[in-house]
């Protein structure tokens, strides 16, 4: 199950920076989660401040 970023994403970073496989970058108006590369390890969800991060 991969992850994915909601619309109340503020665009700090900080999940981007915690992704152990890299599978999140930024993009127009949110950071976007590549579920390809994403190993649902969770480590997103539990750093994004504003809980916008939910499993699919």
């Amino acid at each position: 199950m991969a992850y994915k970023i909601g619309d109340s994403c503020i665009k700090c970073g900080a999940c981007a920076s915690t992704c152990p496989v890299g599978a999140i970058e930024e993009g127009e108006d949110k950071y976007v989660i590549d579920a390809d590369v994403c190993i649902s390890c969770g480590a997103c969800a539990d750093t994004c401040p504003v809980e916008a991060i939910e499993g699919e």
